[in-house]
């Protein structure tokens, strides 16, 4: 699904949709970085948008349903938390610019051209020195994991997204397919899923 339709019935059909637990991989490539601002792109319920807050990070949280940016504030007001959640769409969110430290994309599945549009519009919102994080269900899943969307037009691989990003003049620190146990009743399954991490100069020029 990606259309706000969509994820709003999904929504409104469940008191939760998601795990509030952070995302295994967010929380590894995040505990090492200095708190300051970040935005979470298509945050959904928002547990990683909280996660973040909650280490002193200033969270801007966006996604284009509203019933999940609902969710976002009411839980960030009872856990006292201040994150600034809106509804916009990812596609035609346009930050401003030079303004983030850390811009992340949690399993914001899209196909590759509009993935490409919504990673160049955040891009933009780096500031010198900031980090973009993606980690998303991998093409390799569809066949050789568990889970995640069966459509193969919304399944990337970790050279895709780095293609994008090194066009887009960021550095390509961290690109690779990782492996995440779902438990099942008994014991679990695996599935795969790619992790990339893109920084932004410190240097400006003149």
């Amino acid at each position: 699904m990606t259309d706000s339709a969509s994820w709003t019935e999904r929504y409104a059909a469940a008191a939760m949709v998601w795990n509030t637990d952070p995302n295994q991989f967010v929380v590894e490539a995040c505990s090492k970085l200095r708190p300051g601002r970040a935005l979470d792109l298509g945050a959904g319920e928002g547990r990683n948008s909280l996660w973040l807050a909650g280490r002193g990070w200033n969270v801007t949280a966006v996604d284009f349903a509203s019933i999940a940016v609902g969710r976002i504030a009411g839980r960030a007001a009872v856990q006292g938390l201040v994150v600034d959640a809106i509804v916009e769409d990812a596609l035609t969110y346009h930050p401003k610019p030079g303004t983030y430290d850390l811009v992340l994309l949690s399993y914001l599945q899209l196909p590759l051209p509009q993935l490409r549009k919504a990673l160049t519009n955040a891009s933009a919102g780096l500031a010198p020195g900031g980090r973009i994080v993606l980690v998303a269900h991998d093409q390799s899943n569809l066949l050789s994991g568990y889970g995640g969307p069966r459509d193969p037009n919304l399944l990337t691989t970790p050279e895709q997204v780095a293609k994008i990003l090194t066009s887009l003049e960021l550095r390509v620190v961290r690109a690779e397919v990782v492996q995440r146990q779902v438990p099942m009743e008994i014991g679990f399954r695996c599935a795969l899923d790619h992790v990339v991490e893109a920084v932004r100069s410190s240097v400006t020029l003149a």
